[in-house]
């Protein structure tokens, strides 16, 4: 695999080449592309739980990110836009589509798993589809994406304090509907 000559550009100097000539722009997308895809693709997934719904935000996501580059904007934090937009556009489905779907061709990003790893994570994802969503888009962003709880504050626009609570539901819910599960598990 060949090494793209944007690959040690900074997320800020990539954006704002996002403006410049053609091929520049479209090479800049690329790499901005190649490094965040899979984080926001898996969140898409997560939070709406139905594949070709997420695909369908997931490049509504980055068409609006493109666009977004040509506006004048101060970008200090390009995988926190794009969590935001992404974001947005999920919750918006969400509104929009009041009724639950079920999790079809919900993938991790771990490969092979032993029959019980697989059925735990069949069970987390089970669970995460019965949280409401704002405490679901916490679990998600900090347990599987790994961020901070400042960092999910600024995305979501709450308080620190607010996110700490709502992730903190969140486990809170997720043991209470795996409990019987789990029980069933350790006989």
């Amino acid at each position: 695999m060949t090494r793209s000559k944007y690959a040690d550009e900074t997320d800020d100097g990539l954006f704002y080449m996002l403006k410049g000539p053609k091929r520049e722009a479209e090479a800049a997308f690329s790499e901005l592309y190649n490094r965040y895809s899979p984080r926001i693709h898996a969140y898409c997934l997560r939070v709406v739980g139905n594949y070709e719904q997420a695909e369908d935000i997931f490049q509504e996501t980055f068409l609006r990110f493109y666009k977004s580059a040509q506006v004048d904007r101060n970008m200090t934090n390009v995988p926190g836009f794009l969590l935001r937009i992404a974001r947005n556009l999920c919750l918006n489905y969400k509104r929009d589509k009041r009724d639950t779907v079920a999790i079809d061709n919900f993938h991790f990003a771990s490969k092979a798993h032993s029959h019980e790893q697989a059925e735990m994570l069949d069970l987390i994802a089970m669970a995460l589809e019965l949280l409401e969503v704002e405490y679901r888009e916490a679990f998600v962003l900090r347990e599987y994406d790994g961020l901070s709880y400042k960092e999910i504050s600024q995305i979501v626009g709450d308080s620190v304090s607010a996110v700490k609570t709502r992730v903190f539901r969140a486990k809170q819910q997720v043991r209470t509907i795996l409990s019987p599960y789990l029980k069933d598990l350790a006989r």
